[in-house]
């Protein structure tokens, strides 16, 4: 049996709290944002992106500070939002290997990947890197990528590598000479080891792992070892993987309270984009999408749009959930959105060669939604008869698409049809010993030749609504020699008779 050569891929983010908060709002990515921690007046920068930093702004600072600089954005930082995009990062790691090991830091994203054994799904590791690079950037988050044998090497180079160069394959074997050029700063140090390698003059990889061991081991204990090893790139690591959760979920933050609908569309379809992405790299499309709105005040405003068939539109989404916001508005401004979607199959449905032409299943939804905006929800579906017998008992279900085979059993025997009438129609009944002998029924008199029943109906009796009534199935025959075959029902409550069905 051949034994697989131990391959990790490390995905790293810088400045995570800034990307979390920035990945859904395009459009601050052209201004300075900085993410400020703490409590008010005390509040300082954990944070920042390029643009910033470019300013000459710089971890550390105070809100006074960065007021100075030229219409800064300043931002508060959101553990749900850095939550929520460590998940998706995970998730999208998860699509490459089933291990994946989590090594977050305070201000960065940092996960190893086992990739060893992929090569015959993915291609030869730099095709990975590059493919891996490519969805974590569609998923709005700047990044590296870096291939190792060793994980802590490519976790130390990760780290080191400049901003031009965000994927490096490091040879076998090339490990110490890669590592060589990085700064100490990407090993972690205490202030201690700080202090003591400055004082030495090692301030790089290479020259740490130049120093004879046991001096070093003698001078600054056993820990000096482990840093050595990780600055050769040969520590061993013990891979402790995790399940990375699949769950089409978006978040976002509002800086001030929204209350104009169309302000919020942009967001939503910002973050509609992202469910859509993450639910195509799994061949899925989205069966339901619930939108939970967090109000001024704390109210929260719950709304799900499911159309006829999974999707991937994104305009069509957008339409179906403004349409729906639209006629079930918030009752205050909104400060916060959350986005869950339901994955769904994307499985077409096949037609026959000559069956009539179908409604495009999308402008069928945008229709349907427009309908139900004007005359509500309940009037908008399918019938569905009530397990009951009382007469015209039914509710509306929202229309779905059938799936398989009609439970109905089919026979070969023919049966009599009958035409409900809807609604019935009033008769005027003759009895002898309280059974019908002749009625009138639209304009015309029948005489009865055969009369059964009567089959008795209640219901509700706990009920306000409370129906009784009787059922007869009469034969009848009018003076013109022309015969009807009908059921008629007799209101008990009321006395009313009417005329139910006829029977063909």
């Amino acid at each position: 049996m051949t034994q697989v050569t131990e391959l990790y891929a490390c995905l790293y983010a810088k400045e995570f709290p800034a990307q979390a908060l920035l990945r859904l709002r395009p459009d601050l990515h052209s201004k300075p944002c900085v993410v400020l921690e703490g409590e008010a007046p005390t509040q300082h920068v954990c944070s920042l992106n390029t643009k910033a930093r470019l300013l000459g702004m710089e971890r550390g600072m105070t809100r006074v500070e960065v007021d100075t600089f030229p219409e800064p954005v300043a931002l508060l930082r959101s553990p749900q939002s850095e939550a929520a995009t460590k998940a998706v990062l995970l998730e999208c790691a998860g699509a490459f290997s089933p291990r994946v090991e989590d090594r977050s830091e305070a201000n960065a994203f940092l996960c190893g990947i086992d990739i060893a054994g992929t090569k015959n799904l993915f291609g030869p590791p730099d095709m990975l890197a590059r493919n891996l690079l490519q969805r974590v950037r569609a998923l709005g988050i700047s990044a590296s990528v870096t291939v190792s044998t060793n994980l802590h090497a490519a976790v130390s180079l990760a780290k080191g590598l400049s901003r031009n160069t965000p994927l490096h394959v490091i040879a076998t074997g090339r490990e110490a000479a890669t590592l060589a050029v990085l700064p100490l700063s990407v090993l972690d140090l205490t202030e201690k080891q700080t202090e003591t390698f400055g004082l030495w003059g090692i301030h790089t990889l290479g020259m740490l792992a130049a120093l004879p061991e046991k001096e070093l081991v003698a001078r600054m204990g056993q820990e000096s070892r482990r840093l050595r090893q990780l600055a050769q790139g040969g520590l061993p690591h013990l891979f402790q993987p995790v399940e990375p959760v699949f769950k089409l979920e978006e978040r976002a933050e509002l800086d001030s309270p929204v209350e104009i609908l169309e302000s919020l569309l942009f967001g939503l379809a910002v973050m509609l984009e992202q469910l859509i992405l993450r639910a195509k790299a799994r061949i899925l499309s989205l069966a339901s999408v619930t939108v939970t709105l967090t109000l001024d005040g704390g109210g929260i405003h719950i709304r799900t749009v499911r159309p006829a068939l999974p999707t991937t539109d994104k305009q069509l989404w957008i339409k179906l959930l403004h349409l729906d916001l639209e006629a079930h508005p918030p009752s205050a401004a909104i400060v916060g959105v959350m986005l869950h979607a339901e994955p769904g199959s994307t499985t077409k449905m096949q037609l026959g060669l000559f069956s009539p032409q179908l409604p495009e299943a999308s402008r069928l939804d945008v229709t349907l939604a427009r309908i139900r905006a004007v005359v509500g929800e309940d009037c908008v579906g399918r019938a569905v008869l009530q397990d009951t017998h009382a007469a015209e008992a039914f509710r509306v279900e929202p229309f779905t698409v059938p799936t398989g085979e009609s439970v109905v059993p089919t026979s070969p025997h023919s049966r009599a049809s009958i035409r409900q009438l809807r609604p019935q129609e009033t008769a005027s009944v003759t009895l002898q010993h309280a059974k019908p002998t002749s009625f009138y029924f639209r304009e015309k008199r029948y005489n009865v030749e055969h009369a059964y029943g009567p089959w008795t109906l209640s219901g509700d009796w706990w009920n306000p609504t409370l129906w009784a009534a009787e059922q007869w199935d009469l034969v009848a025959r009018a003076q013109d020699g022309a015969m009807l075959c009908c059921c008629m029902v007799r209101d008990v409550l009321q006395n009313r008779w009417q005329m139910a069905a006829l029977y063909d």
